[in-house]
């Protein structure tokens, strides 16, 4: 069989234009195009209606990579007909900012808006940072800057209190997806082109991606040059071509269907089951499969309360921390964070008295809205209140000696009741002992 090329002249696309990478021949060009952050450009969404007012302001994009930054800048730029300047915060320097912001100066006297686009502006030092106020401020140019990092700790106040922060969020699978479909078929992606991919396959491709529209184009872009080509040109990639370039195998595992709760479910099992070991190859599922790491954190987070709760104080903490640590990390290097998480949430002491009680005070809450808060511990911020009793009988607990006061705090109908019950299982045994006594004084006779 020959081998054909996808550069042969049988492809309708220029060879410059092909030989260009697939993620700049599909960066959209207007706002149709573009693909995710509805909560900022959808229907009635604040930077959407600045857009269509044609009222920009400078503003900082703090997102991670491949979110469409860059892209939604010169989107930007376009849509407002303004003269669209980059920077680079790595190697330029104070003298060329301030040459660029005289061409700037020299459009406003024309009549031109300026729209100067600086990436990773995090990387500007401080007195780079500085040489665009005085231009920012005169409105010389409207200042759109990308970061990855946190703006409220990497660019200067004064600058930062010049611009709108918009927080760009990560891709979803299904954003990945349908732009990976639609690449196959756009004239500008592979639409010339034959090209037999299994959808699924492409589900593959935009969980690997994390979120990032560059990577998922990337991969699939490899994919397709490495894939099996026919004597009628046509190309077919196969799971084994992707896998070999994804330098993985693809897991079986579908993020909305069956196998992603299932998996989520033996990893929570297994940790209650106090089995690390198991714990730990279902994590490792997950993530290789191409989870998002949030998703695990968060139920780490739920498990610490639900099945530790208070027998390890440390439980809570430390998954809070894990899930810190996957933002400030990401993928592969988070990895670790939960590994670490789901050990030690392994082998914690085990209750879920936590869980129970608010189990059991949510029943007696849903069925018992009308219960009314006792006279007692009622605010009595104006007169009347007070005239009417509210806040009468309340006794200050700091004031009295056990810093306990001798009252109850639960409706009449529910004076009873008794949700926390706890067990005798690690730190949670000191919490019992501290209840009982609390009960037995709050309870008790009034001494004589």
């Amino acid at each position: 069989m020959d081998q054909l090329s996808l550069f042969d002249s049988q492809n309708e696309y220029s060879l410059s234009r092909t030989m260009a990478p697939l993620a700049d021949r599909m960066r959209p060009t207007d706002l149709e195009d573009y693909i995710g952050q509805e909560h900022l450009l959808g229907k009635g969404m604040i930077l959407r209606q600045m857009l269509e007012r044609d009222q920009i302001c400078s503003m900082i994009f703090w997102g991670p990579p491949g979110v469409g930054k860059t892209t939604l800048a010169k989107i930007i730029a376009k849509r407002t007909k303004s003269s669209f300047l980059t920077f680079s915060a790595v190697t330029s320097s104070i003298k060329e900012i301030k040459d660029i912001m005289k061409q700037a100066e020299d459009n406003r006297a024309y009549g031109v808006r300026t729209l100067c686009f600086v990436d990773e502006i995090h990387r500007f030092n401080k007195a780079q940072q500085d040489a665009f106020l005085p231009y920012v401020e005169r409105g010389s140019i409207t200042l759109i800057g990308a970061t990855t990092e946190n703006p409220s700790f990497e660019i200067n106040a004064a600058l930062l209190s010049r611009c709108k922060v918009f927080v760009l969020k990560e891709l979803t699978a299904e954003n990945l997806t349908d732009l990976l479909s639609r690449t196959l078929t756009d004239e500008h992606g592979f639409g010339g082109m034959d090209i037999h991919i299994d959808s699924s396959l492409l589900e593959v491709i935009a969980a690997f991606a994390n979120g990032d529209a560059r990577t998922a184009l990337n991969t699939l872009e490899m994919a397709v040059l490495n894939g099996e080509i026919s004597p009628d040109g046509s190309i077919t990639v196969t799971r084994p071509v992707l896998e070999q370039c994804l330098g993985k195998k693809t897991l079986l595992y579908d993020k909305k269907g069956e196998e992603h709760y299932n998996l989520i479910s033996a990893l929570h099992k297994s940790m209650r089951n106090s089995d690390p070991d198991a714990a730990l190859y279902w994590l490792a599922r997950m993530l290789e499969a191409g989870e998002d790491p949030l998703f695990i954190a968060r139920r780490l987070v739920r498990f610490a309360s639900e099945d530790v709760g208070l027998a390890d104080n440390q439980a809570l903490p430390l998954a809070v921390a894990a899930y810190q640590a996957c933002h400030f990390n990401g993928m592969p290097e988070c990895n670790l964070n939960l590994a670490q998480a789901v050990v030690y949430l392994s082998l914690a002491p085990r209750s879920n008295a936590v869980y129970r009680a608010y189990e059991s005070a949510r029943t007696d809450a849903l069925s018992r809205l009308a219960e009314p808060v006792p006279l007692n511990i009622r605010n009595a911020p104006t007169q009347l209140m007070a005239d009417l009793h509210y806040g009468e009988g309340y006794t200050y607990a700091h004031d009295t000696k056990e810093k306990i006061a001798r009252m109850t705090c639960l409706p009449d109908g529910l004076k009873d009741r008794r949700y926390y019950l706890p067990t005798e299982e690690g730190s949670e045994i000191i919490f019992k002992e501290r209840l009982e006594k609390s009960r037995e004084f709050r309870l008790g006779p009034d001494p004589e």
